[in-house]
C-alpha cells in the first residue's frame, strides 16, 4: 500500500530529486539495529548481604556456577560490536539449594547489564546481577562431552 496516496511516486520522486537538488545526500533506508554477538561466556556480580563482600564471576553459557546457595547458569550472552553503544544482555536460570537439600528455580529470565536493578536475582541472602558478557576467561572452559 502506497502511503502517498495517488500519485505518490511522483511526489516521492519529486521530494528526493528536491533533497537532493539541496545538496542533501538520499541513501536507501538501513536497518539501524546492530547485530548482536553472541559470547560463550557471562560476568555476573554478586553480594553475600551477611558479610558484604561482591565477588565478580565468569560463567561460560549453558554451564552452571555455584553461588552461595544459588546456582547461575546462563543460557545465552549477547553484547554488540565495539563500534555500537553497548547492550549486554543474557537469558539467566538461577536456582537455589534450600536447607532440605531441594532444588528450586527463583529466576528464569533475561538481565540487561545496563538495568541492573530491572531483573537482578534478589534473595535474603545473596544478590545476583549481570555486568558483562566476553569472549574468552581465565576461568578454564568446562570439558565438551561427546
Amino acid at each position: 500500500m502506497n502511503v502517498f496516496g495517488q500519485g505518490g511516486i511522483r511526489l516521492k520522486a519529486r521530494m528526493v530529486g528536491a533533497l537532493a537538488a539541496t545538496g542533501f545526500a538520499v541513501l536507501p533506508l538501513q536497518s539501524a539495529m546492530a547485530e548482536r554477538i553472541a559470547n560463550p561466556v557471562a560476568v555476573f556480580a554478586g553480594i553475600d548481604k551477611i558479610t558484604g563482600r561482591i565477588t565478580s564471576f565468569d560463567v561460560y553459557v549453558d554451564e552452571t556456577v555455584q553461588f552461595g546457595a544459588l546456582q547461575v547458569t546462563p543460557k545465552v550472552c549477547y553484547s554488540r560490536d565495539e563500534t555500537e553503544v553497548q547492550k549486554i544482555d543474557s537469558f539467566v536460570e538461577v536456582d537455589e539449594i534450600t536447607l532440605d537439600r531441594k532444588i528450586r528455580r527463583i529466576f528464569s529470565g533475561w538481565m540487561f547489564a545496563a538495568s541492573p536493578g530491572l531483573n537482578a536475582v534478589e534473595h535474603p541472602i545473596y544478590d545476583v546481577w549481570l555486568t558483562n558478557c566476553k569472549a574468552s576467561s581465565d576461568v578454564p572452559a568446562p570439558a565438551k562431552t561427546n
